[in-house]
C-alpha cells in the first residue's frame, strides 16, 4: 500500500510513522486508518523492526482525532463502510491487542479525541512543550470509544480522568508529566530526536525480551498478582528458546555490547 496520508521512515530497526494531514490537524479519516493499519501490520510482522515512533506533521497537532469535517462531507455511511475492515481500531492501533513491540508517541501538539487515544495506546509518551491532551467527544455528541474511556482512568487518578472526559478539560504537557501520563517534555525542536534517543535506549535490550516484558506487563494487569507471576506467557517461552538468551550473558562476560538477532 502506498502512503498518501502518512509517511513512513525506517532507520535500521526503528520505524517512524508520521500522521501527514496537517491541513486537517492530522485528523484521521478511513483512508488514513487503512494506511495506518497496513503499516502497523508490517511493523508487527517484520522481525527486523523492533521499535515504532508515531508522531504528527507540523507544529500544531499530533492529531485532532476523528475527521468530523470529512464525515460531514461524505456522510456517516461512507465512513462506516471505509472502517469496516479496520479491525485494529482507530489509527490501526487502539484495538491492536496482540502486538507487544514497543510503541512511542511523540506528541508534537494537540492530542485530542482519537489523537489522545493514540497516545494512551502507546507505551512511552514524549510531549513537546505546548502540547495538550483531551477527550472532548461528548461536546460533539460522541464518547471516547476508541479506548479512551477505559485507558484514561487506568493511567490517571479517577477524578482527574473523569474531569477530562465529562467536562472536556484539557491537560497541558507539563500537567501530564506531573501526573505520570507523559515520560518527558521537551522543546518541539528536540521532540523527534528525544523520541529516537528513547528508542535507542530501548533497543539496547534484546527484542524478544522487550516483547516478553510488554506482553507479561499488559496481560498481567487483568489477572490477580499471583496468577500473573505464575503464568508462562508465549513471549516468555519464545525468549527462553532464543539465541539472544545465550548472547546476552556471553556479551556481558566478554565485556562487549551484545549483538541481538531477535531470534
Amino acid at each position: 500500500m502506498g502512503h498518501e496520508y502518512i509517511s513512513v521512515e525506517r532507520k535500521d530497526h526503528l520505524t517512524i510513522i508520521t500522521l501527514n494531514r496537517p491541513e486537517r490537524m492530522n485528523a484521521l479519516h478511513p483512508p488514513a486508518h487503512q494506511e495506518l493499519q497496513a503499516t502497523l501490520d508490517d511493523y508487527a510482522e517484520d522481525a527486523d523492526q523492533w521499535v515504532c515512533i508515531i508522531t504528527g506533521a507540523g507544529d500544531k497537532a499530533f492529531s485532532a482525532g476523528n475527521d468530523l469535517k470529512y464525515q460531514s462531507e461524505v456522510g456517516r455511511d461512507v465512513v462506516q463502510e471505509g472502517m469496516k475492515d479496520v479491525h485494529t481500531g482507530f489509527a490501526g492501533l487502539v484495538k491492536r491487542h496482540d502486538c507487544f513491540k514497543p510503541i512511542i508517541a511523540a506528541v508534537n501538539g494537540f492530542a485530542l479525541g482519537g489523537g489522545c487515544e493514540i497516545a494512551l495506546a502507546s507505551d512511552i509518551i514524549i510531549a513537546a512543550e505546548g502540547a495538550s491532551f483531551g477527550l472532548p467527544e461528548p461536546r460533539v455528541g460522541l464518547m471516547a470509544a476508541a479506548g479512551g474511556v477505559h485507558r484514561l482512568p487506568r493511567q490517571l487518578p479517577y477524578h482527574i480522568a473523569m474531569g477530562m472526559m465529562l467536562a472536556g478539560k484539557r491537560m497541558t504537557a507539563e500537567e501530564a508529566y506531573g501526573r505520570g501520563l507523559v515520560n518527558e517534555v521537551v522543546p518541539l525542536a528536540d521532540l523527534l530526536s528525544t523520541a529516537e534517543e528513547w528508542a535507542s535506549e530501548i533497543m539496547k535490550g534484546a527484542p524478544l525480551s522487550l516483547q516478553a516484558t510488554k506482553e507479561a506487563a499488559v496481560k498481567g494487569m487483568s489477572v490477580p498478582l499471583d496468577e500473573a507471576i505464575d503464568t508462562m506467557y508465549p513471549g516468555m517461552q519464545k525468549m527462553y528458546a532464543s539465541e539472544d538468551l545465550v548472547e546476552g550473558p556471553l556479551a556481558f562476560a566478554e565485556k562487549r555490547q551484545p549483538n541481538w538477532k531477535g531470534r
